[in-house]
């Protein structure tokens, strides 16, 4: 396994328990999208099974919400495989991954399994939401809390990529803001170039004031309906930094540094009170997904909002 970069206490201190027979059988690892849950939960699993080398052992399982949440059929799934015997050796381990999106019902359903699994099988749970487990499910649980990397760590990070142009390392520090995933995105993918350049355009649309605007940009974010919160992010990015260029003129305190010319221009002509609006209109669209309104409708009515006034 390459070496994983940051948190390097927290996997001493749990392979000091593993060494020392005090591990205990449940875990939490709580952090953002992209600061290296599912890699932390890999060297956890490995060093439980006494394994070197990073192969895909068959007493590593890893369970991923294949809807929108984790529900009680999926859970007895869970419930089913923990009963199970180890196959190769004394030891197992069960990885669920996005565990935000257990229902309450689901996570009722694990507590007892948490609470009590067979000798020899380790539960490590993964989620980007503290909030939205239940306490009880808490409780059980050693909680290893990620936090973003310091500039240090996330030099070494995108360097470790490959990268060696010095402009596209800062871009990627600034959009990173300490969590990896995210600068390797900004490195690598694609699409979140187009995604990004698609909000410059709006922006710029919104001056115009065509009454065509919302039908014309609901198509087009239609396509990032799988990324909803990737949308909203960019989005305030965005809107922070017009806002912070307005005031500062400083080209080193905004995060996306690369669109430095037209966050220039888009602060001419949005004012603070419209780019206060826009932020809250974006909030009120997390708030939306976050209670299952629907995409299409959520995107629609914060582009409305945007345009008003």
């Amino acid at each position: 396994m390459k070496e994983f970069i940051g948190f390097s206490n927290i996997i001493s201190s749990f392979k000091k328990r593993v060494d020392n027979n005090i591990l205990s059988h449940a875990h939490l690892i709580i952090g953002p999208e992209g600061i290296g849950k599912s890699i932390m939960a890999r060297i956890f699993a490995l060093k439980i099974l006494g394994k070197d080398a990073d192969y895909n052992y068959v007493d590593i399982i890893h369970y991923r919400p294949e809807k929108a949440s984790f529900g009680v059929d999926e859970v007895r799934k869970i419930i089913q495989e923990v009963a199970k015997r180890p196959y190769e050796e004394d030891k197992k381990v069960i990885i669920i991954h996005q565990g935000s999106k257990l229902t309450v019902q689901a996570q009722n359903a694990l507590l007892k399994t948490i609470e009590e699994p067979p000798l020899g099988v380790y539960i490590i749970l993964l989620s980007e939401s503290v909030e939205l487990l239940l306490d009880t499910i808490k409780s059980r649980c050693q909680i290893y809390k990620l936090t973003p990397l310091n500039k240090e760590d996330m030099i070494k990070y995108i360097k470790a990529l490959g990268e060696k142009d010095k402009e596209k390392i800062l871009v990627a520090l600034s959009y990173g803001e300490g969590i990896p995933g995210r600068a390797k995105r900004m490195l690598k993918d694609e699409e979140l170039h187009v995604l990004r350049n698609l909000i410059i355009e709006l922006f710029d649309e919104m001056n115009k004031k065509s009454s065509n605007t919302v039908i014309n940009y609901d198509k087009k974010f239609l396509k990032y309906k799988n990324e909803k919160e990737e949308v909203l992010r960019v989005i305030s990015s965005f809107i922070r930094d017009i806002i912070v260029y307005k005031e500062l003129r400083d080209k080193d305190r905004i995060i996306n540094v690369d669109k430095v010319n037209k966050i220039s221009e888009l602060s001419k002509f949005l004012s603070y009170n419209k780019l206060n609006a826009m932020l809250g209109h974006v909030e009120e669209g997390k708030t939306n997904f976050e209670n299952n309104i629907s995409y299409s409708m959520t995107i629609s009515v914060m582009l409305i909002g945007f345009l008003e006034g």
